[in-house]
């Protein structure tokens, strides 16, 4: 990774969990990126991505998304939801690790923060990959980040690590 990069913090679970967070993020770079891999729990689950502390009848989330395995594409869209999915039209495996990395853009900014998702993943020896893009309609700084899973746990072994980039 380029010298800007600083790693702030790391969790690798030790058993399943529905959510990993990242608290306290300190508002001294530009930018963030966190690198995320593992299985979950369940087959099927959608993960998603939440800022400072957003309950579930929040609407400032929107995103747009597209996808691919080989043999089809798709892309679509949600306004006004309560999360950013981190993988939109692909299922997840127990078994193979899933490779996702969240950039967000000007995190401590006054304006709207956007991010762009990156989820690539293995669906019974199908590869698929994800883009997507995501805008979070808040002017306040993003302090904290959860990583969750719908109706699923991270597996034992997920890590997550939260980078730092510093005059991006």
């Amino acid at each position: 990774m380029p010298a800007t990069f600083e790693p702030i913090a790391t969790t690798t679970l030790g058993s399943a969990a529905s959510s990993i967070t990242f608290s306290s993020i300190p508002a001294t770079y530009t930018d963030l990126r966190i690198v995320l891999v593992g299985a979950n729990s369940a087959s099927g689950s959608n993960c998603y991505i939440r800022y400072n502390g957003t309950t579930g009848a929040s609407t400032l989330y929107s995103y747009t998304h597209i996808s691919g395995n080989g043999s089809a594409a798709s892309s679509g869209r949600a306004t006004d939801d309560n999360k950013i999915l981190l993988n939109v039209t692909s299922t997840t495996s127990t078994t193979v690790p899933m490779m996702t990395t969240i950039d967000v853009f000007s995190y401590t900014a006054a304006t709207n923060r956007t991010c762009l998702i990156t989820w690539s993943g293995d669906e019974n020896g199908s590869g698929t990959v994800e883009r997507t893009v995501g805008l979070y309609r808040s002017t306040t700084a993003v302090t904290s980040i959860l990583l969750a899973n719908s109706g699923a746990n991270w597996a034992s072994g997920t890590t997550a690590t939260l980078y730092g980039i510093k005059a991006a």
